[in-house]
C-alpha cells in the first residue's frame, strides 16, 4: 500500500506549472527570469512521480500569471508542461503548453554570423525540426539548434 502525501501546499493565487520534464524545473524558473528575489513564493518539486512521465518536476509560483510569451518559451524545454492558473484556491484556467512550428523572436540563431544577429533589423526566426528532442533549424542562415542551445541564452 503506498501512502499519499502532499508535498507541496495549495496556493490561494499564482501559477502551477506541472509535467515538467524531470530535471529542468531550475531551467524553467531560469527561463522566466525567477532568481529568487523577486518576493513571490515558488515551490519546486524535482523527480516526483507521475503515472504520465515515469516522472515529473512542478514549480508552484504564488500571486504571479505567466504571461503568453513566458508560456512559450516554457514549451521550448518542457513541451509536455501544463499551466493551471490558480484564483482562490481554484484551477481558473488551464492549457497545456504548445510548441509552434515557427520561433518568432523568442531566442537568437547560435550562429554569431548569422544575419539575425547582425545590426540589420531582421527578427530572429527558428524552424522546429524536432519537439523531441528539441531541434531548431534558423529560418536565415540554417544552423540547427538543440535545446542545449536554447538554454544557454537565459
Amino acid at each position: 500500500m503506498t501512502e499519499r502525501t502532499l508535498l507541496i501546499r495549495k496556493i490561494e493565487n499564482g501559477t502551477v506549472i506541472d509535467h515538467i520534464t524531470a530535471g529542468y524545473a531550475l531551467d524553467v524558473l531560469r527561463i522566466l527570469g525567477i532568481r529568487g528575489r523577486e518576493g513571490n513564493v515558488i515551490s519546486i518539486a524535482m523527480n516526483v512521480p507521475s503515472r504520465k512521465l515515469g516522472r515529473k518536476d512542478i514549480v508552484k509560483i504564488e500571486d504571479r500569471e505567466l504571461r503568453p510569451e513566458e508560456v512559450d518559451r516554457i514549451a521550448l524545454i518542457a513541451p509536455q508542461a501544463t499551466i493551471n492558473i490558480i484564483r482562490d484556491f481554484a484551477v481558473a484556467e488551464k492549457k497545456r503548453v504548445t510548441l509552434p512550428e515557427v520561433i518568432v523572436g523568442i531566442v537568437k540563431c547560435a550562429n554569431p554570423t548569422c544575419i539575425s544577429n547582425s545590426n540589420e533589423p531582421v527578427t530572429p526566426q527558428l524552424n522546429v525540426v524536432q519537439r523531441s528532442p528539441l531541434l531548431l533549424r534558423c529560418h536565415y542562415c540554417g544552423t540547427i539548434m538543440e535545446k542545449e542551445d536554447v538554454l544557454k541564452q537565459f
